[in-house]
C-alpha cells in the first residue's frame, strides 16, 4: 500500500484526493487522512540514511544480516526496494527503481555495506534471480539464504497442492445449501431458525480459505464440516 501510494504521488503526480479515489476504485476503504499518513511513511522510507546514531547502534551488535525485498504495487510501476537489518529490525535503505537488474541491486547492497560500518554476516531474500546475482557481485563470499517464509512455502508446496485438491472435492459434496434455505423461507419457528443456522455454518466453512502453508484450508474445511455433521447427528439422536 505504501509503495502504491508513493508511485501514484511521485510517478503519476496525483494529488491526495486523486490517490484516495484511485484506492477506493481498488476496493480499499480508507479516508484521505490515511492517504496523507501513507505518503508520510513513504517519504520517511526513501529518506532513510545510515546516520551516526544508527551506525552506533549497529556497532554494538558488531554485524548485520541484510534482508532485501522489492515492493511493486502493480505491473509497470516502479519497485520500492527496501534493505533492512534482520538483527535490529532497522530499515537501512529504501529506494524506488525503474528496473531490478543485478547491477542496480548490487549498487544498493554496496551502498549499504559501506554505510553500516560493520561486517555483513549474511543476506536473506526471496531468492529472485537478479537478487542472487547482485549478492554475488556486491558481497562475494557472504552467505545468502532464502527467507524462512519462502523456504517453508516451497517445502510445503506438495502438501499445499494435495490439500487444495482435497478441499475442492469436499466442496463438491457440500453443495446444495441454497435449496435448503429456500425450503424454510418465510418461517420463524425454532426448526427453521436451526436450519438457517446450520446453512450459515456450512457457507462460512466453504468460504474460509485459511493461510497456507501454515493453515491447511482443506483440513480446516474437513474439521468444520465434521463438526457440523456431528452436531446434526446429535440433534437427530435426541429427536429434536
Amino acid at each position: 500500500m505504501i509503495a502504491l501510494v508513493g508511485a501514484l504521488r511521485y510517478r503519476e503526480h496525483r494529488s491526495v484526493p486523486e490517490i484516495h479515489h484511485a484506492l477506493r476504485e481498488r476496493g480499499v476503504a480508507v479516508c484521505e487522512r490515511t492517504v496523507t499518513n501513507l505518503l508520510d511513511r513513504y517519504d520517511e522510507l526513501v529518506a532513510t540514511v545510515v546516520d551516526e546514531p544508527r551506525r552506533a547502534a549497529l556497532a554494538i551488535q558488531q554485524r548485520v544480516v541484510l534482508a532485501i525485498d522489492g515492493l511493486q504495487p502493480d505491473v509497470g510501476h516502479e519497485v520500492l526496494w527496501v534493505v533492512r537489518d534482520c538483527l535490529s529490525g532497522q530499515v537501512l535503505l529504501a529506494r524506488s527503481l525503474l528496473s531490478a537488474t543485478a547491477a542496480d541491486l548490487a549498487g544498493l547492497l554496496r551502498e549499504v555495506a559501506a554505510a553500516v560500518g560493520v561486517p555483513v554476516a549474511g543476506v536473506v531474500s526471496d531468492g529472485q534471480h537478479s537478487v542472487r546475482l547482485a549478492v554475488g557481485q556486491a558481497l562475494p563470499g557472504v552467505p545468502h539464504q532464502l527467507c524462512h517464509f519462502h523456504y517453508l512455502r516451497e517445502a510445503a508446496l506438495p502438501i499445499f497442492e494435495a490439500d487444495r485438491h482435497a478441499k475442492k472435492e469436499l466442496k463438491k459434496r457440500a453443495r446444495g445449501v441454497r435449496p435448503i434455505e429456500r425450503a424454510v423461507e418465510g418461517r420463524d419457528d425454532p426448526e427453521a431458525e436451526a436450519v438457517r443456522g446450520y446453512c450459515a455454518a456450512v457457507r462460512s466453512a466453504l468460504t474460509d480459505d485459511g493461510r497456507p502453508p501454515l493453515a491447511a484450508s482443506g483440513l480446516r474445511l474437513q474439521a468444520r464440516l465434521e463438526a457440523i455433521a456431528g452436531s446434526l447427528r446429535r440433534v437427530g439422536e435426541r429427536g429434536d
